[in-house]
């Protein structure tokens, strides 16, 4: 199992190490302690941990915490059909609208387009 030789930069002193050197990214990532050691005794870079070390020492928050509730997907708004022609509106899209098991739709067809009419009110969804 590979192990991590040195424990990496992070935060003010990453930010100074980058800043003040010309050295390749490699090398740079290698020298701020993001690298594994395998068991030949081999560097291995792990670029991608330097890079987001450094954006995280800058405040860039790429995953922001708290959006997610950890399950599932998140709502792509899009749908595409199915090998069975089948066409699924997944539990994210439902429950956003409020709709509730045994609401019923009317199906309108237009040119590209499918527009669902809720039987029971006024309101208008397209898909």
């Amino acid at each position: 199992m590979a192990e991590t030789a040195t424990s990496p930069l992070t935060g003010k002193a990453l930010l100074q190490k980058v800043k003040g050197s010309d050295l390749p990214r490699r090398d740079l990532a290698k020298e701020c302690g993001y690298y594994t050691e395998t068991k030949s005794g081999a560097k291995r870079v792990n670029l991608s941990e330097f890079y987001n070390a450094v954006l995280a020492a800058k405040g860039v928050e790429l995953e922001p915490e708290g959006t997610k509730d950890g399950r599932g997907r998140e709502a792509s708004y899009r749908v595409s059909v199915h090998k069975n022609g089948s066409i699924v509106i997944g539990a994210n899209y439902t429950q956003s609208m409020g709709l509730q098991p045994g609401d019923e739709f009317e199906i309108k067809l237009g040119y590209k387009h499918i527009r669902l009419i809720q039987s029971d009110s006024d309101r208008t969804e397209e898909v």
